[in-house]
């Protein structure tokens, strides 16, 4: 495994959650970066166990490393749950070095994952500010815009189609009540026809014919023979 360089290829700077460590020249993959140190805690001393920190860095069941103190610039490392470096912990010589896992470009900034306990105890209840997370959960805004705006889309396509339902219901109901209307219109007018006609029958002058009486004609009474030598 590659020595760390004796030129400090890192410095301290401003990241997303306060300070970082950040690359200044290239470092290749499984290069050591920077060893994670400070006084050794023993777990069998009383006074040892009563600390606690958030830079406190266990290397077994026995001993812890306080890394809470200035000169130990390894403690700026930030987590990341996808990183690009990784603790390099020797139980036996109790020592952490932190190394790359891949190629770390200058100006990225170097994380490692702290594991699963400093993560439920200390990041899960803030949630995690890693890039990896934070792109997670902007996916996650970003489908639940998209679910909303679908819904909102859905609602309106539903109320639009209800609302010309109901525009088509109306639309019958006033035709019908239209033809409806036409129809007694219609009536009241042949009523009123009718009526007029009737009035004008009842109070015209009609004309008086009086049936042609023929008088009956008389019999012819044969004239007498006196009358006949009379009449020759």
């Amino acid at each position: 495994m590659p020595e760390i360089s004796s030129s400090k290829p890192y410095r301290i700077g401003r990241s997303k959650t306060g300070l970082g460590l950040f690359a200044t020249q290239k470092i290749k993959k499984g290069s050591k970066i920077i060893r994670y140190f400070g006084p050794m805690l023993d777990s069998k001393n009383k006074k040892h166990d009563d600390i606690d920190n958030k830079y406190l860095f266990e290397i077994n069941n026995r001993w812890t490393i306080d890394g809470s103190v200035r000169k130990n610039i390894a403690r700026y490392i930030n987590h990341a749950c996808r990183p690009n470096a990784e603790s390099d912990v020797s139980s036996r010589k109790r020592k952490v070095v932190i190394r790359a896992i891949k190629t770390i470009e200058p100006g990225e900034e170097i994380n490692y994952d702290y594991g699963t306990d400093y993560f439920k105890i200390f990041l899960k209840p803030i949630g995690c500010k890693c890039d990896h997370c934070e792109k997670k959960r902007a996916k996650k805004r970003a489908e639940a815009r998209a679910e909303k705006l679908r819904l909102k889309l859905k609602a309106e396509k539903k109320a639009a189609k209800k609302a010309d339902k109901q525009a088509a219901k109306d639309a019958r109901k006033k035709k019908a009540a239209a033809k409806v209307t036409t129809s007694k219109a219609a009536k009241r007018n042949t009523l009123s026809g009718v009526k007029a006609n009737a009035h004008a029958r009842g109070t015209g002058k009609p004309t008086k014919t009086k049936a042609a009486r023929t008088k009956p004609l008389g019999r012819v009474q044969p004239k007498s023979p006196a009358r006949a030598n009379r009449a020759s």
